[in-house]
């Protein structure tokens, strides 16, 4: 904790950053939870749940190619504020739905929302490196994981909360706020040469702009090229295959499961979440003391632990029990994602940040829309118990594929790429 805090106290770029994320991430699970119970109070149906997330997963595989693209080629810092500005308008567009309330109104705001997401997420894990040290990297990362995941809990919590005590409008405007405060602080960063951090690439050009699919391959052909990405990348597909299922199942042990409304909906979120943060913590001590292979084989138990867990809390019939092994399960994943990104945050080039976690994010939703449409579909003829079984066990399958390639030594650890401290381009201003 005490890393954290000195991070924080030291880093005025990374502070900024973190503020915004924390503000932003509220408000996103505000508007989450009130979307998802105002379907169902429309519909009663797992198949608009579905139609909701696939809308999202829509967009951000429309954006993936084109913001990847440009973060490798202008400065992320103005995209990262731009993104901001333009969600907090859509996000206030949400209150549309309860004056006309039409599931297509909600799957067109929640695809607008989603396609300038990625502008600030994937440039945000692209500036990490840039705004913190070597030194502070593997703290940097795991903070803005295990912040992730906290105002992950506190969010849907409040926010379940919320809707049943004041109504989706409030939901819908503290989302909108959020956004704007969270490019607020992006433009606080400081940098010697420019508002913001640029990658040390070629120009942009207007060939290049009316070309970005010559720049998404070239991510593409690096992705390929580096054993550990490429197999980080497949590793997030096999997770998202079942995950993407969780994301429907939570709105339907909330409501139909337990019974429990809004609120029931926030609390497995929330309680999710925790587990995320516990997992995260522990990740934070553990990979400064174990060696590559050691983190390699902890992915694998991660990911078994996670499906078997899963799996188990899709049977548990008392609600509190129900809630400790979703936990669990997310546990296991907060382990695995800080380990993970602490990776790729090494070994990645500067000049393909952007690429490699856009494309990763595309990958990933692309895989979970498939999942969560199997979901939906299967939700109108199946109970959440009989989908969250087999989503638990072929998320989990995922560790069999990743422990044969570490047995068979397909893995190797490439090189560092890491900038080098008198190489930072952002540094910090006692002032900000």
């Amino acid at each position: 904790m005490s890393a954290f805090t000195a991070l924080l106290r030291t880093n005025p770029n990374y502070r900024n950053t973190w503020t915004g994320q924390i503000v932003s991430e509220i408000g996103d699970h505000f508007n989450n939870i009130a979307v998802f119970s105002l379907v169902m109070k429309m519909t009663n149906s797992g198949m608009a749940v579905s139609g909701v997330l696939l809308a999202r997963g829509v967009a951000v595989l429309a954006a993936g190619p084109v913001g990847g693209g440009v973060l490798d080629r202008v400065g992320r810092g103005e995209l990262m504020m731009g993104s901001g500005v333009v969600r907090g308008g859509v996000a206030i567009g949400f209150s549309l739905c309860l004056l006309y309330p039409k599931l297509w109104v909600l799957y067109l705001l929640s695809f607008l929302l989603m396609f300038a997401s990625p502008f600030f997420t994937s440039g945000r894990a692209a500036i990490l490196p840039t705004i913190a040290s070597k030194e502070e990297l593997h703290t940097a990362n795991a903070l803005t994981q295990t912040t992730q995941w906290t105002t992950l809990a506190i969010g849907t919590m409040l926010g379940g909360a919320s809707v049943v005590q004041f109504g989706y409008e409030w939901a819908f405007l503290v989302n909108a706020l959020s956004f704007g405060f969270s490019a607020l602080c992006i433009s606080r960063l400081h940098a010697p040469s420019g508002f913001a951090p640029k990658p040390k690439n070629e120009a942009l050009t207007e060939q290049r702009v009316v070309r970005p699919w010559h720049d998404y391959k070239e991510g593409l052909s690096y992705i390929r090229s580096v054993p550990l990405i490429f197999g980080l990348t497949l590793l997030n597909a096999g997770w998202a295959s079942g995950g993407g299922a969780a994301q429907v199942l939570f709105t339907l042990f909330g409501e139909r499961v337990f019974n429990r409304g809004a609120s029931g909906i926030g609390e497995i979120w929330g309680i999710a979440a925790a587990g995320l943060l516990v997992g995260g913590t522990f990740a934070h001590w553990l990979g400064k003391r174990i060696s590559f292979n050691g983190y390699l084989w902890t992915v694998a138990i991660c990911y078994f632990f996670h499906g078997l867990t899963y799996a188990i809390f899709s049977q548990m019939e008392h609600y509190a029990a129900a809630l400790f092994f979703i936990a669990a399960s997310r546990a296991s994943v907060g382990v695995s994602s800080v380990l993970n990104m602490g990776q790729l945050l090494r070994h990645v080039e500067d000049g393909y940040r952007g690429r490699v976690f856009s494309t990763m994010e595309s990958v990933t939703w692309a895989t979970m829309m498939i999942s969560m449409t199997a979901a939906g579909i299967a939700s109108d003829h199946h109970s959440p118990r009989v989908i969250g079984l087999w989503s638990g066990i072929v998320s989990g399958s995922t560790t069999i594929v990743w422990a044969w390639a570490v047995w068979r030594k397909k893995i190797p650890e490439p090189p560092e790429m890491g900038i080098d401290p008198d190489d930072v381009e952002v540094h910090g201003d006692p002032n900000v």
